[in-house]
């Protein structure tokens, strides 16, 4: 009986070693000295208990619950109204500006209009679209009606006043920055195919009309800063200003757009990916190009979810559109190799003591979900990354609609120390977005049977080695 047992023993480490079985999987010894695995089933039963989040395949009402947590909770801190800074009081009369007035909210962290509104108005329209529920875009209607009310008492104020940046509405009067303009003008675009709210053509003008003509560039037309150097390029530029100008190619039908935000997902491609690691850094000085290399989570995901939005509406037949597919897998091969095993990906990819952190999860969970919907990449290969991925964003969202764990800005920086160190706040809006598009997506993504976690366990059978008979695995 010793002798079997220790034969037992050590066929059992050989097999574990081998990783085809997982440590946790029952055995039960049979007849005749052989073995066999009794947990030949679905991973989808999480009764084996192993797991730190729960290994299986979400549901749709699970997610649809966290959606509308997290639609409300937004919902219910950007009121829409115009008020006196000096005594609080909302402005009735909008035929005469004050100086102190500014809508509400203005200068904290859910700004109406602010890049990271004009990701959650895409996250609100996606989930509108999957689910049929407009009560996901009642929000964009509101948002973008007063957006058409009040731009007149702005110009009005500023032409007054002179205020310049501390105007509420500067980002729409006179956009400085691709934050300003890039992502919101995608989203007003969105909105225009959709039919939600008022024409705002104006505003769709005045935003694009800054990141196609306006906006620092390098001499080959890669978007670009004068920040941290001279001469900067950002990943999260792509993000910033590459959906906008794909919306504007599908808003009205002009290539140029569309061979504008193409050229810059490849040339940003070739100065900030590392093919060795299948990663972007975070950013790259044209006066230093040798400089450390820092790979920043949510920089990935703003240049992932970039390739989506622009392969959403880039015409197959568009010379680049071949080369955009590629480097978005090959973006999301690497991603995928360093999610960890909680679903959730590290604050910086390549370096798991960093913390695990929201935003850049949920569009790691976006991009995925949508590349197996739209054929991009395949299911079998990645729909398990995105469920477990979406499974541990889920732990995320608390029970009032916040998404915890969300970095706060941050800048291109030049050492693991400021990045390793950024807080963390509910009141980050970065990922109430990502995290409206993620659900959204995973919505469409479980109606794939090929997604379906099927980690069939093998038979393995104990025979001993007499007669010339070895242990063997069927």
């Amino acid at each position: 009986m010793t002798h079997v047992s220790s034969r037992l023993a050590m066929l059992l480490t050989a097999v574990l070693a081998t990783g085809a079985v997982h440590a946790a999987t029952a055995l039960d010894i049979q007849p005749g000295g052989s073995f066999r695995n009794t947990d030949n089933k679905n991973l989808n039963d999480t009764s084996e208990g192993t797991y730190p989040v729960p290994y299986k395949k979400p549901t749709a009402a699970d997610i649809t619950g966290a959606l509308d947590r997290v639609r409300g909770y937004v919902d219910s801190i950007t009121p829409t109204r115009i008020v006196d800074k000096a005594t609080g009081k909302p402005v009735t009369d909008l035929k005469k500006p004050i100086a102190g007035a500014v809508f509400e909210p203005s200068s904290n962290d859910f700004g109406l209009m602010v890049y990271e509104m004009g990701v959650i108005h895409s996250g609100l329209i996606k989930a509108a679209e999957v689910t049929g529920d407009k009560r996901y875009t009642d929000m964009t209607r509101r948002h973008f009606q007063f957006f058409k009310d009040s731009k007149p008492y702005f110009r009005a104020q500023e032409d007054q006043f002179k205020l310049g940046r501390a105007n509420s509405f500067t980002r729409f009067l006179q956009p400085m920055s691709l934050d300003d303009s890039g992502s919101m003008c995608a989203a007003l675009v969105r909105a225009r195919f959709a039919k939600i709210g008022p024409d705002l053509k104006d505003m769709i003008d005045t935003c694009s009309g800054y990141v196609q003509k306006q906006q620092y560039r390098l001499a080959d037309g890669t978007f670009a800063r004068k920040r941290p150097q001279a001469s900067s390029l950002w990943a999260d530029d792509m993000y910033m200003g590459i959906p906008a100008l794909a919306e504007m190619g599908h808003l009205t039908g002009d290539k140029a757009w569309f061979d504008d935000a193409a050229s810059n997902v490849l040339t940003m491609a070739e100065h900030l990916y590392n093919q060795q690691n299948g990663l972007f850094t975070h950013g790259w000085n044209a006066n230093n190009p040798d400089a450390p290399r820092f790979y920043w989570a949510r920089a990935n995901g703003w240049a992932v979810l970039a390739m989506s939005d622009l392969l959403d509406v880039l015409p197959k037949d568009h010379p680049s559109y071949n080369k955009v597919l590629a480097q978005l897998r090959a973006s999301l091969h690497g991603i995928a190799e360093t999610q960890s095993g909680t679903g959730l990906w590290h604050q910086m990819l390549d370096r798991n003591d960093s913390y695990l952190e929201t935003s850049a999860t949920a569009i790691f969970v976006y991009v995925f979900a949508h590349a197996i919907n739209e054929g991009w990449i395949s299911p079998t290969t990645y729909g398990s990354i995105a469920q477990a991925g979406w499974v541990g964003l889920s732990t995320r969202i608390n029970a009032k609609g916040q998404v915890e764990g969300t970095c706060v800005g941050t800048t291109f920086a030049s050492d693991h120390i400021y990045y390793y160190n950024r807080p963390t706040s509910v009141d980050a809006m970065h990922g109430y977005g990502p995290v409206l598009l993620a659900g959204a997506e995973m919505l469409r993504m479980l109606k794939n049977p090929e997604i379906d976690i099927q980690h069939k366990l093998r038979t393995y059978h104990y025979v001993p080695r007499e007669h010339g008979k070895a242990i063997s695995d069927h």
